[in-house]
């Protein structure tokens, strides 16, 4: 038989069109079978599992380096649901796999999930663009970033990221200071313990627009240069400009709204396109700025 943990009463009114005020009248009760609670009420039953799907997920980021401490212990304290791992892409030339396999195992003792990412540790736009991918795929959850593990490289990645986005509500950057820093002796880890965890604060990185986006994403695909007659069709096919002309203004008419929309912005603006003239023929040209922008935000 399950054993009733305890019975609740609730009220709650809500108006109806017919009726001015009615108070409905629920009872919801908690049982405890085989370990697993089970709520109950006249509409719907939930196990702890199935409200976690309605309850947000806390879901930690953290850069795998030569430690453990101040990825387990911030995980276990903080109450993780789920760690995603952020390790090196080349897993021949990452001498950090024993410290991944020795996290996996210490979270999954305590019910933490784990999910591995990818990113080249020496790039900083490839870390970038790993953890904004991890965001974006958990938004709808309460995402903790660790910017304290891995490689400094690692913890400049991690920190833009947060910045990228424009609704931060749910991204919690925060450092983990470890308790102890003995020296580095090989196959022990860097630091030991954690003494305190820092929040830390984000501040939003302007992005370009969609269009513009879009827009340096056809010259990417075309090889970083398209010819701007090009870049024309290209932009009208794909609606990220708006052409309104007669048919003998039309061509005219295509420039200058791409000009206006995109040329200008993403040349003067932000410095992601240049323009090269050669004979009576223009050229779009991604910038150096531009290539790095386009690692992570394309």
């Amino acid at each position: 038989m399950p054993h009733k943990l305890r019975y609740v009463r609730s009220f709650c009114s809500f108006s109806l069109k017919r009726y001015q005020r009615l108070r409905l009248f629920l009872i919801c009760s908690y049982y405890n079978i085989d370990n697993t609670i089970i709520k109950y009420h006249v509409d719907s039953m939930h196990t702890v599992d199935t409200m976690k799907e309605i309850v947000n997920l806390r879901v930690h980021i953290a850069p795998v380096g030569f430690e453990l401490d101040r990825i387990i212990i911030p995980a276990v304290k903080m109450k993780a649901d789920k760690v995603w791992l952020v390790v090196h892409d080349n897993a021949a030339e990452d001498k950090s796999n024993k410290y991944r396999e020795r996290i996996e195992k210490a979270l999954e003792k305590t019910g933490i999930k784990t999910e591995i990412a990818h990113a080249n540790r020496l790039r900083l736009f490839p870390i970038i663009k790993a953890v904004t991918e991890i965001i974006f795929k958990e938004r709808k959850n309460d995402i903790y970033v660790n910017v304290a593990t891995g490689s400094k490289i690692h913890a400049i990645g991690c920190m833009m990221a947060c910045m990228l986005f424009d609704d931060r509500e749910k991204i919690h950057p925060f450092y983990a200071q470890a308790e102890k820093y003995p020296e580095y002796e090989g196959i022990k880890q860097q630091t030991y313990g954690v003494a305190e965890i820092h929040p830390l604060p984000t501040y939003r990185i302007g992005t370009p627009k969609r269009e513009l986006l879009e827009a340096m994403k056809i010259i990417k695909d075309a090889g970083g240069r398209i010819q701007k007659k090009k870049m024309a069709e290209e932009a009208e096919k794909s609606d990220i400009i708006t052409v309104n002309a007669r048919k003998q203004n039309f061509t005219q008419a295509r420039f200058a709204s791409l000009d206006k929309n995109i040329v200008q912005p993403l040349v003067e603006t932000w410095g992601f396109v240049e323009v090269e003239e050669i004979g009576r023929n223009r050229w779009l040209k991604l910038t150096e700025d531009g290539n790095y922008a386009s690692e992570f935000l394309l």
